[in-house]
């Protein structure tokens, strides 16, 4: 799945309890929409210049009707319901004419399906015989059983489809289904292990689901009603406002957008449909609600029971190690069996041509660790593309590292065919991508922000050149539709080096608190960028430092096991990762310093002489935001908002 989003317009959703001061917006919240930036048209052509297998939508129209235009049956149906009911009907135009009509919204959902699992075709946004609506972009790696003949959308749509129309939160006592033995819609989410994010529509209790994942590794963006703009809009992908496409005119109608968006904080919402008392209009009833699941739960706090060793730290054990390496194995097979589908691919392709999955790869720690693990998971039939980008050609740290790195991977697993993709490119010659780019980074805007995206987006396409046995250069462009990415291996093993600031200023306590941190926002810091940064190109990113299980497998080792930063850098930071690398026999791997994406690639560098003049001329400047406001506003002029941005120049030198 490649993409999901949704259009709600029409209905006054009551926002108080989560922006306070949005009450004194719901008597505008009914007015048209005359000047968006953001259109229907504009989401759909985000969503299909991903590559999709199919782009599908739905149109949903709620009606409040009075009782006396109902028939016998209908009011049957609702002897414990006041004097009118909201219908549901399915992609039909208004009709204002319809006598007993007091309202109409509406609700546009879309979904763009890029299927890895199933042998059918699966055409999202999927309904199912009740009325029910589900838009679905993420992986079900447990919780769900999905066979490999399976689409795990269909699966979640018929699960759903069972649950009660309760928004209890779990409650059973306060269930009014408790004694159909029906779980709510909380309970069941709360059960998945893996990325997502969805919108699903429960027609019998007339409410409207959404949320992502825990940890935020599928980006979901909300835009929540304003004056300017009193649609709920939700959606996978940041598009590109409807403005001219030269890039300088529009640029800043384009980072305007920034305005527009934000990422929607993890969790699952609810948005229950009634009408108004004065039965003119329908009104949303907003809800947050909790995970179920303790583990869950407890995986967000992120709390470590042994952060501060007493007295002398003990001499490491091999124990945890083994543990560490079980369960990445574990995470690495869950995001790399071949389902059917790929199968079928296989017998219609030579094998030698199809490269199912790819690594982002730096020939670091992290990257070379989930490319041996690879090896260990995939049939050995197959090749491995390893996708590394350089602005700096042979030059660049990450195209030396990486070049040792195949190396490396070559005497451990000779059998295997490793494909090392390079990925040239200079950031002058990038103007249009440039601009692309920057409306998938949204809401994020700093330099650091646009070259990650940037050196992920061109990775995440897979275009560049592979070195034969011959030792000559010939183009190659890699297919593989699912990419592994060692997202949080950073965050969990202290492998930034502001840790080491930390620990120095704080101990233990100030890096636990540091890490935790980390952990906490990195659905707004990275993953949603990233996401959207990858999918783009029709590209599937796996997080497989990030599965459940390897985060409770984390929290459970003493932290001094899992780094020592009294040691030096390459040795000490990411200690257990080092380890692991070695039972892997990764042996120059397990000593290499952390490198960030932006400066192993060089781009940082260039990014830095384009905008700045120099390096140190950035690092003066502190290299802030790419988009520059020359009007301040408050949280409580959110309805209102007068943000003007421009794009940096080169003449500008100072942060935002």
């Amino acid at each position: 799945m490649c993409g999901i989003a949704l259009i709600v317009s029409g209905v006054r959703i009551d926002l108080s309890s989560l922006l306070p001061d949005f009450a004194s917006q719901l008597t505008e919240a009914l007015k048209p929409v005359e000047h968006s930036k953001f259109s229907v048209e504009g989401l759909k052509e985000a969503l299909q210049r991903r590559g999709p297998d199919h782009l599908g939508s739905k149109k949903l129209f709620l009606q409040i009707k009075n009782e006396s235009f109902l028939n016998v049956e209908q009011v049957s149906e609702m002897v414990m319901s006041t004097d009118t009911t909201i219908t549901s009907s399915y992609d039909v135009e208004q009709d204002n004419g319809i006598d007993g009509i007091n309202s109409v919204a509406e609700l546009n959902f879309f979904g763009a399906e890029l299927q890895l699992r199933g042998i059918s075709p699966v055409f999202q946004p999927l309904v199912d015989a009740s009325g029910n609506i589900l838009v679905y972009n993420g992986e079900i790696f447990g919780g769900l059983h999905v066979d490999n003949d399976c689409n795990d959308a269909e699966i979640l749509v018929r699960a759903l489809g069972k649950c009660c129309s309760c928004t209890y939160q779990g409650r059973k006592s306060a269930c009014c289904c408790v004694e159909k033995e029906e779980i709510s819609v909380p309970q069941l989410l709360s059960t998945i292990r893996g990325p997502w994010g969805l919108i699903y529509w429960q027609d019998r209790s007339k409410t409207l689901w959404f949320g992502r994942d825990a940890f935020g590794r599928r980006s979901l963006l909300v835009h929540w009603p304003t004056l300017d703009d009193p649609r709920l809009m939700l959606s996978s992908v940041s598009p590109s406002p409807d403005t001219n496409e030269n890039f300088d005119s529009g640029a800043e109608d384009l980072v305007s957008g920034i305005n527009f968006w934000e990422e929607l904080s993890c969790g699952i919402y609810s948005i229950c449909f009634n009408a108004s008392e004065t039965k003119e209009c329908l009104v949303g009833e907003f809800k947050k609600h909790e995970w179920t699941d303790p583990l869950l739960s407890e995986l967000i706090k992120w709390e470590r029971s042994d952060v501060e060793p007493k007295g002398i730290i003990p001499p490491s054990v091999s124990l945890p190690v083994h543990k560490v390496l079980n369960v990445l194995r574990e995470s690495v097979i869950r995001r790399t069996i071949l389902n059917t589908v790929f199968q079928e691919i296989k017998h219609e392709t030579r094998v030698e041509t199809f490269v199912p999955i790819a690594v982002l790869f730096s020939g670091g720690l992290d990257s070379m660790i989930l490319a041996a693990l690879l090896d260990l998971c995939l049939d050995p039939s197959y090749d491995i593309d390893l996708l590394n980008v350089s602005f700096d050609g042979q030059s660049a740290p990450d195209r030396i590292s990486s070049r040792a790195g195949m190396k490396e991977l070559q005497r451990i697993a000779p059998s295997r065919r490793w494909n090392l993709v390079e990925i040239d490119h200079e950031l002058s010659n990038l103007i249009s991508e440039t601009k692309h780019v920057m409306s998938l980074i949204y809401p994020s805007n700093t330099y650091m922000d646009l070259n990650i995206g940037i050196a992920l987006w061109l990775a995440a396409g897979g275009d560049g050149w592979v070195e034969k046995d011959n030792h000559q250069r010939v183009k190659y462009k890699s297919e593989a539709k699912i990419l592994l990415v060692g997202s949080g291996a950073d965050e969990q093993c202290a492998g930034y080096s502001r840790y080491r600031t930390k620990y120095r200023s704080g101990g233990w306590l100030g890096l636990h608190k540091e890490m935790k941190l980390d952990m906490q926002r990195i659905w707004k810091r990275n993953l949603g960028r990233d996401d959207r940064c990858i999918s783009d190109n029709g590209k599937e990113a796996r997080f497989p430092f990030l599965d459940e299980d390897v985060i409770k497998t984390l929290l459970d080792i003493p932290l001094w096991e899992v780094a020592d930063l009294e040691q030096a850098a390459g040795k000490g930071d990411k200690k257990i990762l080092r380890e692991v690398a070695q039972l892997l026999g990764l042996e120059a791997a397990a000593f290499l310093p952390k490198r960030a994406i932006q400066f192993g690639s060089r781009i940082a560098r260039e990014s830095n002489r384009k905008n700045f003049g120099s390096n140190r001329a950035a690092n003066q400047a502190s290299a802030g935001s790419v988009l520059k406001p020359s009007v301040k506003t408050s949280a409580s002029q959110r309805g209102q908002r007068s943000f003007r941005f421009k794009l940096a120049s080169d003449k500008d030198t100072g942060p935002a």
